[in-house]
């Protein structure tokens, strides 16, 4: 019971604090609209909360963020307060994830094995196989001629 209370307060803050990022109400310069919060581990008693934050810019970006964001932290403490209602707001350590940036290097190796973009089409679209004359279509409802 109690591992699903934290999983919720940690997607709760999780959308609140990625809601101050995006409106920009957090007013230190290091803090980008980009910065995305990827995830929320907080503490069995709410004590702490570790606040995971990745982006698709260089990687100077993400830690001048980290510390915009670490400086911040009793600003973002005090709006989860205001609109969380719970007896004890956790405190905040933001940390670095470095999965989106990943994420877009292995699409790129897997666009790079398959030759999307520069082998393939010129949509992505795959090449279709005039062999398969005879097999059922979606339009036919799956029955053969």
């Amino acid at each position: 019971m109690g591992e699903f209370r934290t999983e919720r307060v940690g997607h709760l803050i999780q959308e609140k604090i990625a809601a101050l990022i995006v409106e920009g109400k957090i007013k230190d310069p290091r803090v980008n609209p980009f910065l995305s919060v990827t995830r929320v581990v907080v503490s069995r008693d709410f004590s702490w909360a570790e606040v995971y934050v990745s982006t698709f810019k260089p990687e100077a970006n993400l830690s001048r963020g980290i510390l915009g964001l670490q400086s911040a932290a009793g600003f973002i403490q005090s709006c989860l307060a205001r609109e969380m209602r719970i007896r004890q707001t956790p405190r905040l350590r933001f940390h670095e994830d470095f999965s989106i940036r990943e994420g877009f290097e292995i699409i790129k190796k897997i666009e790079g094995l398959t030759g999307i973009g520069s082998g393939g089409t010129e949509t992505g679209e795959l090449p279709t196989n005039t062999e398969t004359e005879g097999c059922p279509t979606e339009s036919s409802g799956g029955q053969k001629d």
